[in-house]
């Protein structure tokens, strides 16, 4: 079983450091930045960083990679096509990932970025390791894709079981479930997450990990195919009653924009 530490980066991202305890290895999820890594490995000498899993390219996701692996000679594994430096194994949809004697599939979930690519890892306790594509209560920016591409990428995400434990790359749940309590103001189980990450917030607690099962109830990027999204979007930014889904998640996707 797997040890999961956040460490916080820049004003709210999270590099996850996955711990085995069994054999003292480690391995980090989009460095940002390498200094919270090299304290915690500092802290805590008898471990050894063996990997760097990158999601996608952008500098608050990899700013740290070429320091980390200068010092501690971790691999470094990144999606296939999206022009990072210093990887040593450039990864591919479907394929199949060797970190501490674990074997974690690769999800090409473009959107946020063209070739941004999630990790998951199947099992008793499933993990996926979902950078900017899906956060808790929403999901990226539309940087590079479409929101077709980005609606396709959350419903293979979606397609994982409930109980998958979804880490995602910034502390944004607060201000998404604000925007989702007012596409859905009568869902109540939005109500109950935001009094309970007020709190989390308010004790300066992570509100990640979340659940898959969780987000079915919570996250409106998840939720278009709901009569009650649909019936706001329709008062609010006009989208007619008998759109396509692409073109109800992209009024969504627009409205969260200027939120």
């Amino acid at each position: 079983m797997f040890d999961i530490v956040p460490l916080p980066a820049f004003n709210d991202n999270y590099i996850w450091l996955i711990k085995d305890a069994g054999t003292r290895r480690a391995v980090v999820v989009d460095p940002g930045d390498a200094a919270p890594v090299l304290a915690w490995l500092e802290r805590h000498p008898e471990w050894r960083l063996t990997d760097i899993l990158i999601t996608h390219h952008h500098h608050d996701h990899t700013g740290g990679v070429t320091a980390l692996k200068q010092r501690t000679g971790a691999r470094v594994t990144a999606p296939a096509d999206e022009g990072i430096a210093d990887v040593d194994l450039a990864l591919a949809d479907a394929d199949r990932l060797d970190v501490l004697d674990a074997t974690f599939e690769v999800i090409r979930v473009p959107g946020h970025t063209a070739g941004h690519i999630a990790y998951y890892l199947a099992g008793e306790r499933p993990l996926l390791f979902s950078g900017d594509t899906l956060f808790s209560a929403g999901c990226g920016r539309l940087f590079e894709g479409t929101p077709t591409q980005m609606l396709e990428s959350l419903r293979r995400l979606a397609s994982l079981p409930d109980a998958t434990e979804i880490y995602c790359g910034h502390e944004y749940t607060q201000s998404n479930l604000r925007f989702a309590l007012a596409v859905e103001p009568g869902n109540t189980q939005v109500q109950d997450a935001l009094e309970e990450t007020r709190r989390l917030r308010e004790a300066k607690r992570p509100t990640l990990p979340t659940t898959l099962g969780r987000e079915r109830g919570i996250n409106p990027f998840l939720r278009t195919a709901e009569s009650d999204v649909r019936q706001h979007l329709q008062e609010q930014r006009g989208v007619p009653a008998d759109a396509s889904e692409d073109t109800f998640f992209a009024a969504l996707r627009a409205w969260k924009d200027t939120f």
